[in-house]
């Protein structure tokens, strides 16, 4: 990880800092148990913090009397701060940005132990290290912070760990937090849920009506499918279907985007990008019968939530990503790499989403509505 100069300087002082605390941390050290105050940090993306909610289910069970805090992001903490596993929820703002009123939140807590499951670096190690625990475990352990951890070793990176809630729950089990259970949980109070589903009333969908969504947005170009795309989708599956209804979902930056999409479709379209609370986006794709999407975080709420999604793929990688669990609902379509190396999030255009085409998607959607008997 190459260090920009504020990096360094915090680099060099926690170096000093740690040569200087004579704590016994190693993964030798630690007393499974012991931990009466525990930190958990998982503060990036929606998807990413629900990958990480079996781990968090993990030290619930394995540590049932300890205070727990957890570091989520700030713009989605609303969706993860009402789990009946943590006690209090602190803000991340990304960056550097607060970073040192977010340490002193954290110290004052007292953590003796830190769970990294997912945090940006060079921030995540070093929040958990300032907090004052004593121990701080984090797969992978790759980072220039892994000085400040208790598992140094072995050296493991992403390549090297299988899908993300296994990464994580194996970072559970170095603190004595071992599960099989794989499965993501979200906590819905019924007035939201109730909500959303009066927005998809008042928009045209009936109760029993078929409801198909699509998320054309994400977090990167390159995992993005093309907007004339969906639109050649949306008009496919309503001509075979004529009473469904596509509900576009997306974040208000993404109201653009979905509102050129449903003006391409014509009628039968209800946006949502941009005209409901985040709250409330885990109860409307519940409702839908199939989510066309990216990897997304609404993909991980749709499997989450336990609603079908076909699941485009082509940078990123199912394997890692994509459904781990009830995999006979979804269907995964997953194509190569188009370029190498692969640039990524500096993907300028998405080459290699142009090998998934309408119709194997508009088959998919129907395969996963015959299968619910709504054909």
């Amino acid at each position: 990880m190459a260090l920009r100069p504020l990096d360094t300087l915090i680099y060099l002082s926690l170096r000093l800092l740690k040569a200087l605390d004579r704590r016994p941390a190693s993964i030798e050290a630690f007393a499974p148990g012991a931990a009466r105050n525990i930190l958990i940090i998982s503060s990036t993306a929606i998807g990413d913090t629900l990958l990480s909610t079996p781990a968090i289910r993990a030290v619930r069970k394995a540590y049932p009397r300890a205070h727990i805090a957890a570091l989520f992001n700030n713009a989605n903490m609303e969706l993860f701060a009402n789990s009946p596993y943590i006690d209090r929820a602190v803000p991340y703002y990304g960056g550097w940005k607060r970073f040192y009123a977010t340490a002193k939140a954290l110290r004052a807590f007292k953590p003796g132990l830190a769970l990294i499951f997912h945090g940006n670096e060079p921030q995540a190690t070093p929040l958990a290290w300032l907090s004052g625990a004593r121990f701080i475990f984090k797969l992978p352990n790759d980072s220039a912070f892994n000085f400040l951890l208790s598992n140094r070793t072995p050296v493991l990176g992403w390549k090297d760990l299988g899908h993300g809630i296994e990464a994580r729950l194996m970072t559970a089990a170095l603190a004595g937090c071992k599960t099989n259970d794989l499965r993501m949980e979200l906590f819905v109070d019924k007035e939201t849920g109730a909500a959303a589903e009066g927005f998809l009333h008042a928009n045209g969908l009936s109760k029993d009506g078929i409801a198909i969504g699509f998320q054309p947005g994400a977090s990167t170009i390159s995992r993005q499918w093309f907007p004339d795309r969906y639109i050649e989708l949306g008009k496919r599956l309503l001509a075979a279907h004529p009473s469904a209804k596509i509900i576009l979902t997306g974040s208000p930056q993404e109201a653009g985007l979905c509102e050129g999409i449903a003006k391409g479709i014509g009628n039968g379209v209800i946006v949502t990008a941009g005209r409901l609370p985040l709250a409330q986006l885990p109860p409307l794709i519940r409702r839908l019968q199939c989510l066309v999407t990216g990897d997304t975080g609404p993909m991980h709420v749709a499997i989450t939530a336990g609603a079908p999604v076909v699941a485009l793929y082509a940078v990123a990688d199912a394997r890692k990503t994509g459904p781990l669990y009830d995999t006979d609902r979804h269907v995964v379509i997953q194509k190569p790499r188009a370029c190498e190396p692969c640039v990524s999030k500096k993907c300028a255009y998405q080459r290699c989403m142009e090998a998934i085409t309408v119709d194997e998607v508009s088959a998919a959607v129907e395969t996963i509505i015959s299968r619910l008997g709504r054909g």
